[in-house]
């Protein structure tokens, strides 16, 4: 299941070439998601607007014929257990996937570590950039009309079992953005970017069929839990798969002007 390490070389992570260099490559990336979680916090958009947005999803959803979410959603509701264990998954292995890939990685498949790492920085670049242009409204926060539930506040979680107010300006309180951040940050999907992108890091490193089949089967119960949480659209998924799309295509760019570079200074030393 694990390749042969490779070594050192100018294609791997600088900070393997010091003792101790993965604290750089530990606080860099403390530093890369404080500020993508700042960010994502001040790109909040209005509430009109968001919900205009939401109306957008709708439409183009019919229009496709994936407005699946509010089925899906009520199809599970009397299972009070069930709801609770995607609210806690919902919250939990979203985090820890993304880190045990990079170690994995950085231990075992420095090369490729450099590749994915960078594809996952962009990614941050980039959904920040689409909750700023895009803020976009989730099932659970939508009017009563629509008929979607609130799990967060209705179900059992990890995090404020309590439903979202909002203030005289029709904008979420301060208390609410305290407890859940940028309510709005739903274009792209991070979960569904996220798990993607992990398969797809660690995929030729994996050889047994066991384990390949639960990497197949890791963004696809993600898009269960957003989609029955009522935390994200459908069309979210697509966004976070655009995200990735574009976040590999700019760290390949990067990948190779970095080679060039090198090669043309060995040529030079020649």
């Amino acid at each position: 299941m694990t390749p042969p390490t490779t070594t050192a070389t100018g294609r791997t992570p600088l900070s393997q070439r010091v003792r101790f260099g993965w604290l750089a490559e530990l606080a860099v990336a403390v530093v890369i998601y404080e500020g993508y979680d700042t960010l994502r916090s001040r790109v909040a958009g209005s509430t009109h607007v968001a919900f205009v947005h939401a109306k957008q999803i709708i439409s183009a959803e019919r229009f496709l014929h994936l407005y699946w979410e509010r089925d899906v959603q009520r199809a599970f509701l009397h299972v009070d257990w069930f709801i609770a264990f995607w609210n806690i998954y919902y919250g939990t292995i979203h985090f820890v996937m993304p880190v045990v890939v990079l170690v994995w990685l950085y231990l075992k498949a420095p090369e490729r570590y450099v590749r994915w790492r960078n594809t996952l920085g962009l990614m941050f670049g980039l959904a920040v950039l689409g909750f700023w242009l895009y803020p976009l409204m989730p099932p659970r926060v939508m009017p009563p009309k629509y008929g979607f539930v609130d799990t967060a506040a209705e179900y059992y979680n990890f995090g404020p079992q309590v439903r979202v107010r909002f203030d005289a300006h029709d904008q979420p309180t301060h208390e609410a953005a305290e407890q859940f951040g940028n309510l709005y940050a739903a274009m792209p999907s991070f979960h569904v970017g996220w798990s993607t992108w992990a398969v797809l890091a660690i995929w030729p490193l994996v050889r047994r069929r066991w384990v390949k089949g639960l990497l197949v089967a890791y963004p696809l119960t993600i898009l269960f839990c957003i989609t029955v949480t009522a935390n994200h659209w459908l069309l979210d998924a697509a966004g976070g798969w655009i995200v990735l799309g574009l976040g590999y295509a700019g760290a390949s760019v990067i990948g190779a002007a970095l080679a060039a570079r090198r090669s043309g200074r060995a040529h030079a030393t020649v």
